[in-house]
């Protein structure tokens, strides 16, 4: 009876080893997928959208379509064909030219063209990485909430500047030389994260704002 049971057991548990790896794999591929969004065809550039304004926002960019971004929110990224492409941003229009492998965020401000900014890709899972995306005039260092400390140093007019940290929740606050611009919302940065601190102006007044990949729904 025992030798006869011992191959049916064997039979019986080599599907259900088989489906059970199949079920890690399954999970293991959507939580991946909630991170990082579909697998992207080798060679595509990725690009999402800003929105600066205070309205609704819809990008196109070829056939593919960023819509109904909210005013000071942004889209997820959505992979194309690397190439060059006329992009619309609600009612303007821009040539771009997208890499391959390359991240790019199309920015709408109020009062200037729309533009289109480099987001590279930030590969160390192990800490989060700080990144000002600076559209102004202005040299601007971001710094510790009580202002002793930078984070991100000097950060030139049009320019980008960022740096690795620990994963931490922290408060953080804008500065213009000495002057502080503005507190900002805390942050929670976690491993392997790209926080993008946008600063974008108008009228003279500088509007940064934190943009980070919205969540996975699921």
């Amino acid at each position: 009876m025992t030798l006869k049971t011992r191959p049916l057991a064997k039979r019986l548990l080599a599907p259900a080893g088989a489906l059970l790896i199949g079920l890690m794999s399954v999970h293991a591929q959507g939580g991946e997928g909630g991170l990082y969004g579909p697998t992207a065809p080798k060679g595509s550039a990725f690009v999402r959208a800003y929105n600066a304004g205070n309205s609704e926002l819809s990008v196109n960019v070829g056939n593919t379509t960023l819509n109904d971004v909210g005013p000071l929110g942004s889209s997820d990224f959505k992979f194309l064909p690397a190439g060059s492409y006329s992009a619309k941003v609600g009612s303007q229009t821009l040539p771009v030219k997208l890499d391959a492998d390359q991240y790019y965020t199309l920015v709408d401000q109020p009062g200037a063209a729309p533009r289109l900014v480099e987001d590279p890709p930030y590969k160390n899972k192990q800490k989060a990485l700080v990144r000002v995306q600076n559209l102004t005039d202005s040299k601007l260092t971001l710094k510790t909430a009580d202002g002793k400390t930078a984070v991100v140093d000097g950060v030139a007019p049009q320019a980008r500047g960022e740096r690795e940290i620990n994963p931490v929740k922290v408060g953080l606050a804008l500065y213009e030389g000495d002057r502080k611009v503005s507190d900002l919302k805390p942050v929670t940065l976690q491993r392997g994260e790209v926080v993008c601190l946008y600063v974008t102006s108008s009228g003279g007044k500088l509007s940064p704002v934190w943009v980070k990949r919205p969540a996975a729904e699921g």
